[in-house]
């Protein structure tokens, strides 16, 4: 591109932006419905984020051959924080600033593989509200049976910032050499955009998060970042106390969660290199790389297929088709939901199951980390799981062409 188109380019970014900016301050509701200028949108989907909880395998699986269940909630709190770089800086690293997601249809889903000297580790990820949106995955290491299944929403409004409360929890459970399967229950912290006046967002964490394990131990996590006199962006401080016990603090973290971290034994105060129990490096730490089915392979509703036509228009910098492709799902969806409720039926999700009842691990946790019982069902469509069955129901069933077709016709408009 020469010069002059460069600065033209420069010049309707800036307007695009300031125009967004204007339309977010004077905006009521949730952000999520607003079109961002076409410079930042990304061709990915949020379904896709759920990998970001397994992009270090090994990790993930690491509190399964520790035998103290102290240490444990120690290993469990590193792989946590070792997931936050990936999950809400790697955007803004590559691109030079946040990108905003696609939004998800109802039933679209995202599939993969990691292999390492973990193992081999799944991710199924689904969305299975649309309103409320909410994103439901599961994770599972063959090797070890660790597991972690969860959902989240988000809910984005504006005060001299975006503010983006995340919405949902996640279970990690931990199969141990006695048998037993420890659980652990964790929450999502909150996060801010900072970045907007220069037109280049990225985010920051703030507020609090905590993992509360079964066998008795909470990990409280705290995060700030750079204030106008003092501070770092992206700083962590977290800590490990038997549960109720905040002041006997038996493991605690100091560092940076895109950069680097460390753990040390007892309290903050005491921090020496005699103490130091473990450090983590989030940019050197190479991440397993996630394998995707070929897009012609995949199952019509995945993500890279459903979206391929919009993400090739994004990428290729085209608004026009963009929207066009885009309203062709947008609008196919919306037939699907008036089809249904005159059938007075809903869509079956392919992969997870809206609870019914008590939650064993909220009914333990649930208080210790300020999870509800019902795990906020009425602002995520439900309290999501996991459903087995269904998985393997999935696994077995193969669609004939025509099966593709119709589904590419009902629920993308092709």
């Amino acid at each position: 591109m020469s010069t002059s188109g460069s600065a033209t380019a420069g010049i309707a970014n800036s307007s695009s932006w300031t125009a967004f900016l204007k339309s977010i301050a004077s905006f009521n509701g949730d952000l999520s419905s607003l079109t961002a200028p076409p410079f930042i949108l990304s061709s990915q989907s949020l379904t896709e984020f759920s990998a970001y909880w397994a992009t270090h395998p090994p990790v993930l699986t690491a509190p399964a051959a520790e035998t103290d269940p102290a240490k444990r909630t120690m290993l469990v709190l590193k792989w946590f924080l070792s997931t936050l770089k990936h999950q809400y800086a790697s955007r803004s690293e590559q691109y030079g600033n946040e990108k905003k997601p696609l939004n998800p249809f109802l039933g679209e889903l995202f599939l993969g593989t990691w292999s390492d000297e973990a193992g081999t580790t799944t991710l199924v990820s689904e969305q299975v509200s649309h309103h409320p949106p909410a994103t439901a995955y599961c994770v599972r290491n063959d090797k070890t049976g660790v597991e972690l299944e969860g959902y989240n929403a988000q809910k984005a409004t504006f005060k001299s910032t975006i503010i983006v409360k995340q919405i949902g929890h996640a279970v990690l459970r931990v199969p141990l050499p006695s048998g037993e399967i420890e659980s652990y229950l964790i929450t999502l912290p909150s996060l801010h955009i900072e970045g907007l006046i220069f037109g280049s967002p990225f985010v920051e964490l703030d507020g609090t998060s905590y993992i509360a394990s079964s066998s008795g131990y909470t990990a409280k996590v705290d995060y700030s970042g750079k204030g106008w006199l003092s501070g770092k962006k992206n700083s962590v401080t977290g800590t490990v106390t038997p549960t109720g016990k905040d002041k006997e603090v038996l493991y605690n973290v100091t560092g940076q969660w895109n950069k680097s971290f460390e753990i040390y034994e007892g309290p903050a105060k005491s921090n020496s290199k005699s103490n130091l129990v473990a450090t983590y490096d989030a940019v050197a730490t190479a991440q397993t790389e996630l394998q995707v089915a070929p897009i012609e392979k995949q199952h019509p509703l995945e993500s890279r297929r459903a979206w391929a036509r919009v993400a090739e228009a994004i990428q290729q910098g085209d608004m026009d088709v963009t929207s066009v492709e885009k309203t062709k799902i947008e609008q196919a969806q919306r037939e699907m939901r008036i089809k249904e409720r005159s059938e007075d039926r809903s869509w079956e999700r392919q992969y997870f199951t809206a609870a019914e009842g008590a939650d064993s691990v909220l009914e333990k946790l649930g208080k210790v980390v300020g999870v509800p019982l019902d795990g906020d069902a009425d602002k995520t469509g439900g309290l999501w799981r996991f459903d087995k069955t269904k998985a393997e129901k999935q696994a077995a069933t193969q669609l004939t062409s025509d099966d593709v077709t119709k589904i590419e016709k009902e629920l993308l408009g092709w």
